[in-house]
This record gives C-alpha cells, structure tokens and sequence, in this order.
C-alpha cells in the first residue's frame, strides 16, 4: 500500500450563490386545507421558503387563520394572512401561491434580480378589474391579481389596508387588490405583467412531462400533514 504523502489545499468555504441570495429574501405564502399535499411542494425548490397559512396550529405552520376553511372564507384568510406579513420583517419579497399552481424557480430568481429594492410597493400578477356594485366604495372596478400567483414587495405590504370593509364573502383575490388600492393607492403601486409561461395552473406540461396539480374528487384527508 502506498500512502500519498502530499500536502493537500483545502476547499474554499461554500461560496454562496447570489440566487441563494436572492431567495433568501422571499416568503412563498401558500394557503393549505386538508387537501393540500404539502410532500409534494416539501419536495421542490420551494421547501425552504414557504409559509403555509393554516387553518389549525401545527408544526411547520407559519400563519394560522380560520378554524375551518370554506370557499367562503378565503376572503376572510386573505385578509388575515395579509394583516400577518407586516409583522414578518426580514423578507423583501412574497409570493403567493395555490396548491395547485408550480412556479419556475428561474423566473422567480430573475423577479427578484430585476426588482430588489425596487422603490415603489410591487404587484406582480395576471391583473383583471373586478364588478361588484354592492361594495362600489372598497371593491368594485379594484385592479386585482389572478389567486394562482402573485408577487408582491414589503413595501406593498406595509401600506395594505388590513381593516378594509365590504359586504358579502367575496373572491378573496379581488379583496387583496381593494387592500392595496385603499392603502396604498393604485397610482402609487407598479403593477407588472406576469409570464404566463413559467407558471404552471392545474395542470404541469413540459417536454414529457403531464402532471395533474388540480384537487382530485374523493381525496378528502384530515390527516395531511403540514
């Protein structure tokens, strides 16, 4: 047996990656039910960066809200969740985020090069004006973004009207955007196109791959785990 008697260098220490970097500034705020198969998102490169609203406190959960979620109580877990960002004061950066919806990692890392400290409240999303002449002073006409994703900076968040008043249960991604045009002001606020093509809703379809990302009827579980 011949020992090897050289002298060895040591590795440089791990040098991070600026997209490490970059990421560390963001919250994936992810709204999970009993259906949500949170393996799954704990298996991608969102795991370390999500914030999952709950409706019950368990481990894992970042925020918790309704004790019992309904459709009709996502406006309310909506507001919630969004009176709990501005206590969260080391993230520059939110997204978020369905269970049924996939988001390139890329696309994000290249959102959060071109807009880190970007000066003015950022509303990333697939915006659509909603009608509701019930709520004309809080909701109706309110430019919103599309639930399946939207990205949004701590300066959007610290001007958001968390108190904000409207009759009914309501589409509880149109009461983010009346939080924003009531807090912040829709003149004030740079709302940004988002890509469409990095961003997958329902269904993954890339190359070879077809993956179903939507609610399966009869999967009811209490038991998923966080």
């Amino acid at each position: 047996m011949v020992l090897d008697t050289r002298s060895h260098v040591a590795s440089p220490p791990h040098e991070i990656k600026e997209e490490d970097l970059l990421l560390d500034k963001l919250a994936i705020v992810f709204p999970v039910t009993k259906n949500t198969d949170m393996r799954f998102f704990r298996n991608t490169w969102m795991r370390k960066y999500l914030y999952p609203v709950c409706d019950w406190h368990a481990p894992n959960c970042r925020i918790v809200c309704n004790r019992d979620s309904t459709y009709r109580t996502l406006d309310k877990k909506t507001v919630c969740f969004s009176r709990a960002l501005k206590e969260v004061n080391d993230k520059e950066f939110f997204i978020k985020l369905d269970d049924d919806t996939f988001v390139d990692k890329d696309y994000v890392v290249e959102l959060l090069r071109k807009y880190s400290e970007h000066k003015s409240p950022l509303y990333i999303s697939e915006h659509s004006r909603f009608v509701d002449y019930r709520n004309r002073n809080t909701l109706n006409n309110v430019l919103y973004g599309n639930g399946k994703f939207y990205m949004f900076n701590k300066r959007l968040v610290q001007c958001l009207n968390t108190e904000i008043e409207y009759e009914g249960w309501r589409n509880e991604d149109a009461v983010f955007g009346g939080m924003v045009r009531a807090g912040c002001g829709e003149s004030s606020v740079d709302y940004v196109q988002e890509d469409n093509t990095w961003i997958w809703h329902k269904v993954y379809e890339s190359k070879n791959k077809h993956i179903n990302l939507a609610y399966i009827e009869g999967s009811d579980n209490n038991t998923t785990a966080v």
